[in-house]
This record gives structure tokens, sequence and C-alpha cells, in this order.
């Protein structure tokens, strides 16, 4: 044990010692270096700003400083279609060779949604319910209704469309609103043994509206109609109605302006 001790007292010692150190700081020192070199730590190569480009564009740039990318898409309103709205990573960073740069473009297809129901909604109501739908209000009209402001239609394109209905999402749609002059009444014509194009025409000039047509008998000419019954129909206790009321008619085939009249017969003297 003495000479243990003695031993550690010694020059050998201390210079195995450190050559040991020197030797472990010599192969860590290396060990640092080469992992630097090997990962080029420090080294890379910016990511480009790819944001507002166009898809085209934003993969050429990465291909030509050699990217891989990967492009997701979402539906955004008032965006072009095509149009680059994120990136990762961010623009700027050092990133190696091969690095792949994950896209996110605005679908050129619009989802469809729903045409929510609006039935008996006001029009302040209609503007917040479409707008979380995802629908826009285009032109507003009135027609004559009891309630103003109340949505008697919701058109598309010029045709009317019913609720559930699907239309892509951003599209825009037109409202027909109450006037709310329904509560005055106007007087009810009377369209019995009028043809149609003229009761059609009466009704509108009384400030109402046409509702059902109904066909009875055998039709062989379509100009030549006949009203044979209406609803509401002006009676002794009924002569009145509100504005904007439908109006319901029935109708027949006109005798034909070639049938000849029948001849009187001539009475014997």
């Amino acid at each position: 044990m003495k000479q243990f001790w003695t031993y550690l007292k010694t020059k050998d010692f201390r210079f195995h010692i450190l050559g040991a150190i020197g030797t472990v700081v010599a192969v860590v020192f290396i060990a640092y270096l080469s992992l630097g070199f090997y990962t080029r730590h420090g080294e890379g190569i910016p990511v480009p700003q790819l944001k507002g480009l166009t898809v085209d564009r934003a993969t050429q740039l990465l291909e030509e400083q050699g990217f891989e990318y990967k492009i997701d898409s979402v539906y955004v309103q008032d965006q072009p279609p095509g149009t680059i709205i994120e990136q990762d990573p961010d623009a700027g960073t050092k990133v190696k060779e091969n690095r792949t740069i994950y896209l996110t473009m605005v679908t050129t297809q619009a989802p469809p949604v729903n045409l929510p129901d609006l039935e008996q909604s006001t029009y302040r109501e209609a503007v917040a319910i479409l707008s979380n739908n995802g629908l826009k209000i285009g032109d507003t009209t009135y027609r004559s209704d009891i309630a103003r402001d109340r949505i008697l239609e919701v058109r598309f394109g010029g045709q009317v469309i019913k609720t559930g209905q699907k239309l892509p999402k951003g599209s825009i749609v037109d409202l027909v609103l109450g006037d709310g002059a329904g509560a005055n009444e106007v007087d009810i014509p009377d369209l019995l043994n009028q043809d149609l194009d003229a009761a059609r025409f009466a009704i509108r000039g009384a400030g109402l509206s046409i509702g059902n047509i109904t066909y009875e008998g055998t039709i062989t000419d379509s100009t030549n109609l006949i009203v044979v019954s209406q609803f509401p129909a002006k009676t002794d206790s009924t002569s009145k109605t509100s504005i904007g009321t439908r109006v319901n008619l029935t109708v027949t085939q006109g005798k034909s302006t070639n049938e000849p009249e029948p001849q009187q017969q001539q009475q014997e003297p």
C-alpha cells in the first residue's frame, strides 16, 4: 500500500494521467468536429417566401432550390383559387436540401352548403343566418305581404330555391321580402268566363298575385282557356281581400272560333 501511494507521487503517474485526460479531450473534440461536418451544422438553404404566390410558381421555386413539397387545400372566401396561404417552415428558415416544405393553397372548388331555413325569418335574421352558413345576400326585392321585411322567397340564379338545397359555399342569393302593405284590402275581381290571359291581367292590376291554375277537362289549345272558377271569389258577403293574396283559378278549354254557330230553325207558317 505504501508503494502505491509513493507511485502516485511519481512523474510517470502524472504523465499517464495527463496523457489520458488529453486523449479524452482530443476524442471529444474530434467527435464534435466530425458531427458538425457530417450534419453541416449552421449551414442550410433559406426557405423562400411562398405565401401569396400561385401554386405553380411556388412549386417551381421549391424545385429549383432542391426542396420537396406537399400540398394541402382549404376553401377560403374572397381568396383567389390556387393561391398559397400557409407554408411550413416559414420563409427565411434555413433548412437542408431535399427538406419537405408543407404548403396550404386555396382550393379551386367551393364545398357545397345547404340553404338554411329562412321561413318566417326577418331580413336581419337572414343576414346572420346566411353569413354563418357561408352564403351572401345579393339583390332584395319587395312583394305585397302583411309583414315588413319577412323572407318570402330565396332565389339563386333567378330560380326560387328551397330549404336544404345545396349551393356552392360563398354563393350570392337574392331575397324577396314582404313590404308590410298586405293589411290593405282591395276588391276581388270577378274572373268567371274570362280567358286566362285577361284573368291574369286583372289579378295583377288589382294588386293580387296568381296562385295555382287547375286544368279541367281535355285541353287541346292552351292559348284558348276560360276561367270557370276562382278562389277567393267575389260574393255578396265577401268582396275584398288583402293586397298580394294569391288567387287560384280553374280553367277549361274555350270554344273554337272555327266551330259553326248553331242555326235557328225556321218556324213553319
